[in-house]
């Protein structure tokens, strides 16, 4: 199957009737989007290569894939992410602080998921694919009309969990939607010696409803995403998206690529740059005038400001608020620990 595609990487639209609903203000929106989710990634990296954060994973390459997707979801829909997320998140409303919280080591999770209606990460690999099938069940016994998205990598997709996520969804008619961002890489196992059939074909054996598409490819992606949600939420039954996309960077901060990844390899899907892909239309099209992007400079930069400053004024975090979120209500037991910690941290002098 040929991934779908809406836009070329030389900046062209295809010729396809889906790219009859492509305009000036879809494509700057998403642009938008996507720039400034690198800068925060930009600076999220630099921030632990100076000791500020513990760790961090990038989204460097997969911000079509992500914000393509996001944007194409009611407000009202549920998200479940992986850990290298930050587009999606961002387009959530989620900031800096939320962003970074984790990484910096003063929070489990930095953000609250019924307010941006996006769970917290999940470091777990495929794990997420149970939480959001589990909840979209729930949806669907409550009447809601809700769809459920999940983020997960190639790599994840060899989890038991995510085999038996799919069969779940499926057989109960989950209104959920999973999309697989394949960045090519599993940390440092490729894709060809990961599996012997891609993803959206082993998840068709399911009975998933799936397609393949161009990840770095904005338009597409958020085209795909748009039909695949349509037919979940009219009852068709839970869906897959695979979307082709690549890993610029390490697998994390810990991580180093340059060990088992050619720079040839770097340099073709570096050509296939979806930022760069989707500015080469904008410019093509006279979508995007000087006042746009002079104001989108600023915006990145007044962001990268934003998460500096975010980062470093972050407090420590209050060891007595471990008692408070390890059980919904306080049990005798917990009460004494609570209580005897509080007695152990003051009887040291100041």
């Amino acid at each position: 199957m040929t991934p779908f595609q809406l836009l070329t990487p030389d900046g062209e639209l295809a010729d396809d009737p889906a790219a009859a609903t492509v305009d000036a203000d879809l494509c700057r929106g998403l642009y938008r989007d996507m720039v400034l989710a690198r800068r925060l990634d930009a600076e999220a990296y630099s921030l632990q290569r100076q000791g500020e954060l513990g760790l961090w994973l990038q989204s460097w390459g997969q911000e079509a894939a992500q914000v393509g997707s996001v944007r194409a979801l009611r407000d009202t829909d549920w998200v479940f992410p992986s850990y290298r997320d930050h587009a999606a998140a961002m387009c959530r409303g989620i900031g800096p602080e939320e962003l970074l919280a984790q990484w910096r080591g003063v929070r489990h999770g930095g953000w609250d998921p019924a307010r941006h209606r996006f769970h917290i990460y999940t470091l777990v690999l495929a794990a997420q694919l149970l939480h959001a099938v589990g909840y979209a069940m729930g949806a669907r016994l409550d009447g809601a009309d809700e769809v459920v998205m999940t983020y997960f990598g190639d790599g994840a997709s060899s989890e038991g969990e995510a085999s038996e996520a799919f069969n779940w969804a499926v057989t109960r008619a989950a209104p959920v939607l999973f999309f697989c961002q394949n960045n090519q890489w599993a940390i440092s196992t490729p894709t060809t010696a990961q599996f012997g059939a891609p993803l959206h074909q082993r998840a068709a054996g399911f009975g998933l409803a799936t397609q393949l598409v161009d990840g770095n490819d904005v338009l597409a992606v958020h085209t795909a995403t748009a039909r695949a949600v349509d037919g979940v939420r009219s009852g068709e039954g839970p869906a897959l998206i695979e979307a082709v996309t690549y890993r610029m960077a390490g697998h994390s901060t810990s991580d180093d690529p340059t060990r088992y990844r050619s720079d040839a390899e770097l340099d073709h899907w570096r050509a296939l740059d979806p930022i760069d892909r989707l500015r080469r239309l904008l410019d093509r099209r006279g979508w995007a005038d000087d006042g746009f992007l002079g104001d989108l400079d600023t915006e990145a930069e007044d962001l990268a400001v934003e998460v500096r400053r975010a980062c470093r004024t972050m407090p420590d975090p209050d060891a007595d608020a471990m008692f408070a979120h390890t059980l919904s209500v306080e049990t005798p037991a917990l009460a004494a620990e609570r209580a005897g910690y509080a007695a152990y941290a003051a009887s040291f002098v100041d």
